[in-house]
């Protein structure tokens, strides 16, 4: 089977982001929280291939850390969305109809009135700022996204003959949920986790461009881009780079989004063919 062009590109894209992320874990070119007065706003160099910031931190080991950071949080957040989310759409569209399945629906709404940044406000107000509050803020704004696109197709798989089938060969909801409903819709699923790592990720950046995210010193994309934004006109490299992480990471994600739809929907390979 041929791979979509943009599956590839997208993987090799947030490959890379992956694979700086991991290698920072046991090894960056310079201590990140080393500070270094002297070395304070250095061009790119050989000694400092993306330069210094203003507090002579090298910009490479902060992108570095910064990717473990993000892919981190959003990995976590989706995960929290995908653990609660998708029980709830299963459990609203086997009950459609019912009280069960107003209340899991109305409290989505609920959720969805409020975005993550408004959320991670009034979490931060409460615990105070941290990485760990920015994953709660994006995951309980992930629930409600899992728990729609699980319910809407589940909601069409119900009216199908296998299912009927099931049903009068004595099987309950639950279990027709979980061998028959779940499976087939786990291709939608993955395309829509792609989806939403890809806005975790810029939720974090969010979050931590306002002070909400990861506290100093752990590095974050956001905060990078929040103390160069000053310096844009004398040292453009300083929120250039973290900018572009942020950009080509988004970017191979949502690239990998659509190959993998085309890949796994059936009707798309049907039209290819």
């Amino acid at each position: 089977m041929r791979l979509p062009v943009q599956l590839i590109l997208g993987g090799v894209l947030a490959g890379l982001f992956l694979a700086l992320a991991l290698i920072s874990l046991v090894w960056t070119p310079h201590d990140v929280v080393a500070l270094s007065i002297a070395d304070r706003l250095q061009a790119p160099s050989a000694r400092f291939l993306l330069g210094t910031d203003h507090l002579g931190r090298d910009i490479l080991s902060m992108i570095m850390v910064g990717a473990r950071t993000s892919l981190a949080v959003a990995l976590v957040a989706v995960g929290i969305g995908i653990v609660v989310g998708v029980p709830l759409g299963l459990l609203a569209a086997a009950t459609r109809g019912s009280l069960l399945d107003e209340v899991v629906m109305r409290g989505n709404d609920l959720v969805f009135a409020f975005p993550s940044l408004v959320i991670a406000i009034l979490i931060t107000a409460v615990f105070g700022p941290s990485a760990v509050n920015a994953i709660i803020a994006i995951g309980i704004f992930n629930i409600p996204v899992f728990a729609r696109v699980t319910r809407g197709a589940a909601l069409s798989l119900w009216t199908l003959d296998y299912i009927l089938a099931a049903r009068v060969a004595g099987k309950g909801r639950a279990r027709i949920s979980v061998e028959h409903i779940l499976p087939n819709i786990l291709n939608l699923l993955i395309v829509q986790g792609t989806i939403q790592f890809s806005l975790g990720i810029l939720a974090e950046a969010a979050l931590s461009y306002v002070g909400l995210g990861a506290q100093p010193p752990t590095p974050s994309w956001g905060r990078m881009l929040a103390e160069a934004q000053t310096m844009i006109y004398t040292n453009p490299w300083l929120p250039v780079l973290p900018g572009l992480a942020i950009v080509l990471t988004v970017l191979g994600l949502n690239l990998m989004g659509d190959g993998l739809r085309d890949l796994l929907d059936p009707r798309l390979r049907r039209v290819r063919a």
